[in-house]
């Protein structure tokens, strides 16, 4: 299934299950009642940052956005895998493990070319990003915090405050991110 119509059916359930009007939507999202409109209808591709925000209006994942529901073992093929793009497309978000209420995590692959970066609004008090570098140089940004990391470096950083990654290096980065939610 296509990610553009997932997304559109995972928002509107979810709206729906918590019995929220679009003009209630709007308000706890910080995102427009024409916009949610539209991605319900599948009519428009959300930003990254767009799906952050409705994510933590209604509270929940960010993978429960995009993940498609099914049931029982799960193998991800890279070719199955829709990404997400934001920075003009330097920055690649490759969703691989959605989140499940038993689990409280979900992983991602991320890719940054070269100039790419992403300023990210706070997740959920008491989340935590876990990343390691595969690929390149990067520098995170947590609160306050900077911090430049090289291939084989690993961070864990509170990500319920504003965050950012940027490609600091000559050559795309790669990087694992788990998203814990504690």
């Amino acid at each position: 299934m296509e990610i553009q119509k997932i997304i559109a059916a995972n928002i509107k359930d979810l709206r729906t299950y918590k019995g929220l009007t679009l003009e209630e939507a709007a308000k706890v999202t910080n995102v427009s009642r024409s916009m949610l409109a539209q991605i319900e209808k599948g009519e428009v591709n959300p930003t990254i940052s767009v799906l952050w925000k409705i994510a933590n209006g209604y509270k929940v994942s960010f993978t429960s956005l995009v993940e498609n529901r099914g049931q029982g073992s799960v193998v991800i093929r890279e070719k199955d895998i829709t990404p997400l793009a934001e920075s003009e497309g330097k920055y690649i978000n490759y969703p691989i493990f959605p989140f499940q209420e038993n689990k409280s995590f979900e992983t991602y692959r991320i890719q940054i070319k070269v100039g790419g970066f992403l300023n990210a609004q706070p997740h959920l008090t008491g989340t935590e990003e876990y990343i390691t570098v595969f690929s390149g140089q990067v520098e995170i940004t947590a609160g306050a915090d900077t911090f430049f990391l090289d291939i084989g470096d690993s961070i864990r950083f509170m990500a319920d405050v504003p965050h950012a990654y940027r490609n600091v290096g000559n050559k795309d980065a790669f990087l694992s991110m788990l998203i814990y939610y504690n």
